[in-house]
């Protein structure tokens, strides 16, 4: 599949992705491309935020691929049984682990637990050793039971601007990848 066969659909995490964040430069390089805007940033409220991922999902035309960092995962993971039939892929980058008591701000765990069961469509998962909101064993657990693709990031940080990854030309390149192998999720018999 090609970018411009798709809505892509960028799901940021907490606070949102600010102007040199790799989300927002995607957005801004591909056509197809658009943030899912939520309400509330910084007080992130776990049912308005799915509710209006599962708006704008429902809103595209085309199949859907979901481009989520940070919190945004958790959020396109609760809203899968809603927006499954409509997406082609997700591309999930630096889950954090939302059971985890230790993570701060403490109401991020409100997006916990993540549902374990198998997604309806083809994903990845990018995952550093060293980032402080998730540990890369706990990456490695929720993407295998979600049958998601799991890619070693290495020291990475939590894959965001203040980790070094504005550009990120790496997440690009394996963005290209994945993208090339995903197919209309309404023209696949399941």
């Amino acid at each position: 599949m090609k970018a411009s066969e798709a809505d892509i659909l960028i799901v940021p995490g907490y606070t949102n992705s600010g102007p040199d964040h790799w989300q927002s430069r995607w957005q801004q390089k591909l056509g197809s491309a658009r943030r899912v805007e939520q309400a509330e940033w910084s007080k992130p409220v776990r049912e308005d935020w799915i509710s209006r991922l599962v708006e704008d999902v429902n809103a595209c035309t085309k199949p859907v691929v979901l481009v989520a960092h940070s919190l945004g995962v958790p959020t396109v993971v609760h809203a899968i049984p809603e927006i499954g039939h409509k997406v082609a892929g997700a591309f999930l980058v630096a889950p954090p682990d939302v059971t985890n008591p230790t993570i701060r701000p403490k109401h991020l765990m409100t997006f916990g637990p993540y549902p374990r069961e198998p997604f309806p469509f083809p994903a990845m998962t990018i995952a550093s050793r060293n980032d402080p909101f998730g540990t890369y064993e706990h990456a490695d657990e929720i993407a295998a039971a979600w049958g998601s693709l799991l890619v070693d990031a290495g020291m990475s940080g939590h894959i965001n601007t203040e980790s070094g990854h504005g550009p990120w030309p790496e997440g690009t390149m394996v963005f290209a990848q994945f993208l090339s192998r995903l197919k209309n999720p309404e023209s696949s018999q399941h």
